[in-house]
């Protein structure tokens, strides 16, 4: 069979995303930080989008800060402050008797710190754009220990592999075949770091690093370290009695060492110094309460307020003749800022209508609190403001609203639908909620289980499993019964 090149044509239909629909799309996606980078970006890239600085809140937003117009028949108010006059200025200054005062004042044990600043003044360190971390920290203080090159590449070695809680994650054989060194020099390198601060540094187990805080503060022979050593896992279940009989101690004598260990002790010595930014949550939109009723806000704080260049607009329709290429440029940068101006308003409307559907779906938690969630999906808001699910996906993806009941992401208020028999379906964030609300409230000295909970649920006509207990439980971050348990 002879292979040849043949022209057809073929008729298909094929859905195209154009460049504007994407950037609507990628408008629509941004959180609130992000959209103020992105306005920032677009004001930098396209010379005909420009701030305009002549828009004010008008006094149908109840929420906005509007400037106070003057009533009318009111004359304006009078500026008092009197002008700057000649014989205002400061006359003129004698530099060698400024110099001589300022030797007669250091001479008398002059200083610029009159007073001792507070404890807890900030230092010098508070004000760096990034805090040294437990490497560089543990480097520092062996700067001060005199180390060949050898014992160095051991060190560095050790250093380099404790994880973000101060542990050691490898042991003595992979530290002697990686640094060439023999037993005796990995572990008086060890022990040499593990003397360094923070107290618990480079221990291989929670245990052990316990066992060092003790050991630095001189009880290692004490009754606190027989239980970090041989008893821990009696030490996290607070099985105060069992330890009791293992050590042969009496209960007070135990209690006063657990005491002790809970409060002078840290598990993870190195978790205070793990480098770990604070991500802080900027609502994308306010739901307040003014007169008995909730008014939706967009956070347009701080944003700038966009508009079509003018000078660009004129320069089109002006008297100057324009080349070719400059006018196609100009044409097309303004119609590029017409399309981002129309996806912006676009999603602003959008994103008001999904939160003035979930408003009027939730209402009773923005009365009530969580307890009262109701079950939501997409499609329920979808189908209210005549909108695609993936469009209520995406608006609800990343996005917070500040409420009088908190700050909550779009998405907590959408979850499945528990039945309960007789009564109306309850969400399951809401018996989570219920579930919070029974382990905060039980006896801390006789915890519920799972199935006990589950019990209490059914009385409330709310029927789950005991493994849905125990899920819902793991979910809330919820230690189980017997960590719980105080003895």
């Amino acid at each position: 069979m002879a292979l040849e090149l043949r022209q057809q044509l073929k008729l298909t239909q094929k859905l195209m995303m154009t460049q504007q629909l994407r950037q609507a799309i990628r408008l629509l996606q941004l959180n609130r930080l992000e959209l103020s980078n992105a306005l920032q970006a677009e004001l930098e890239q396209n010379p005909a989008l420009e701030e305009d600085f002549t828009i004010q809140e008008e006094f149908s937003n109840p929420l906005s800060l509007s400037a106070v117009e003057e009533a009318p028949g009111l004359a304006p108010e009078r500026d008092f402050t009197e002008p700057i006059r000649t014989t205002d200025v400061l006359p003129e200054t004698n530099w060698e008797d400024y110099a001589n005062t300022f030797d007669d004042v250091v001479s008398d044990n002059f200083s610029f710190s009159h007073e001792t600043p507070a404890a807890d003044a900030p230092s010098q360190f508070d004000f760096i754009s990034q805090k040294p971390g437990l490497s560089a920290y543990l480097h520092w203080q062996l700067a001060h220990s005199d180390l060949d090159s050898g014992e160095w590449d051991i060190a560095l070695f050790i250093i380099g592999n404790l994880n973000r809680y101060g542990f050691l994650e490898v042991d003595l054989p992979e530290i002697m075949a990686e640094t060439g060194c023999d037993q005796d020099s990995a572990e008086y390198i060890l022990e040499l770091i593990q003397d360094l601060d923070p107290p618990g540094i480079a221990a291989r187990s929670v245990s052990e690093s316990l066992f060092l805080q003790l050991e630095r503060k001189g009880l290692g022979k004490s009754l606190a370290a027989e239980i970090v050593l041989h008893h821990l896992s009696l030490l996290e279940t607070s099985n105060h009695a069992a330890l009791a009989k293992a050590t042969g101690h009496k209960r007070h004598e135990i209690e006063k060492a657990v005491e002790f260990i809970t409060s002078e002790l840290t598990p993870y010595p190195g978790l205070p110094f793990a480098q770990e930014s604070t991500n802080y949550i900027v609502p994308d939109i306010y739901v307040k309460k003014i007169d008995g009723e909730y008014v939706v806000r967009l956070n347009d704080d701080d944003l700038p307020n966009l508009k079509l260049s003018p000078y660009y607009q004129e320069l089109l329709k002006g008297e100057v003749k324009l080349e070719k290429e400059s006018s196609s440029y100009i044409k097309e940068k303004i119609k590029d800022a017409e399309w981002f101006l129309k996806s912006l308003h676009q999603r602003q409307r959008t994103i008001l209508k999904v939160m003035e559907s979930i408003l009027r779906f939730q209402h009773d938690f923005f009365e009530y609190g969580p307890t009262r969630l109701k079950p939501l999906i997409l499609r329920d808001v979808a189908e209210d403001i005549s909108m695609h699910e993936s469009t209520v996906s995406r608006v609800t993806s990343n996005k917070y609203v500040h409420t009088p009941q908190g700050i909550y992401e779009l998405k907590y208020f959408f979850s499945t639908s528990i039945p309960r028999e007789g009564e109306d379906p309850m969400a399951a964030e809401s018996i989570r909620e219920e579930l919070r609300r029974l382990i905060r409230d039980e006896d801390p000295h006789k915890p519920l289980s799972d199935e006990a909970l589950s019990q209490k649920l059914a009385q409330a006509n709310i029927q789950i499993a005991r493994r849905t207990v125990a899920k819902y439980r793991e979910q809330m971050k919820i230690l189980p019964v017997k960590h719980r348990r105080k003895n």
